[in-house]
């Protein structure tokens, strides 16, 4: 009994994944249209979400992103030109992954900058904690009379 509700269970779970917020009004009849539209949607950021893919989204900017996009690919346009169409409109935010760009260049370098400051920054603490455990710097001869003071002191009875 009980592996029939975990079947069922997960059979409802893999039905319900291609469902997501794209709505039956909204889908092209050719199929290879259908399929390049929905990769486009995942492209391009929900701008009221922020975190979603519009091809996630219920917000309805996203469907309206989603609408165009599928008019844009009717009308004959490429990939490429539905989204520099859309980040002409909304701006290179809209677009989930960043084009690599002379505006983007920093934000494409800055994990391996903070990778190799990182870095460097470890580097130097361990070679300045190795040099100074490496070596006590020697007595001066104020501090080895003292020290022979001392010991002289301890060998000496009754102190």
């Amino acid at each position: 009994m009980m592996r029939r509700f975990l079947l069922i269970g997960v059979a409802v779970t893999l039905l319900a994944g291609p469902a997501l917020a794209v709505e039956p009004g909204e889908r092209l009849d050719d199929p290879t249209l259908e399929s390049r539209a929905r990769v486009l949607s995942q492209e391009l950021r929900c701008l009221v979400c922020q975190n979603q893919s519009i091809d996630d989204s219920d917000a309805p900017l996203a469907r309206d992103l989603r609408v165009l996009v599928r008019e844009r690919i009717a009308e004959g346009d490429s990939d490429e030109e539905v989204l520099d169409y859309i980040v002409a409109r909304y701006g290179e935010f809209v677009l989930l992954r960043p084009r690599v760009n002379t505006q983007t260049y920093l934000l494409w370098a800055l994990p391996f900058i903070v990778l190799l400051c990182g870095t460097v920054a470890v580097v130097l603490t361990l070679r300045r904690k190795e040099k100074s455990q490496a070596q006590p710097a020697p007595l001066s001869p104020g501090e080895k009379a003292r020290l022979e003071e001392i010991v002289n002191r301890r060998d000496t009875p009754g102190s």
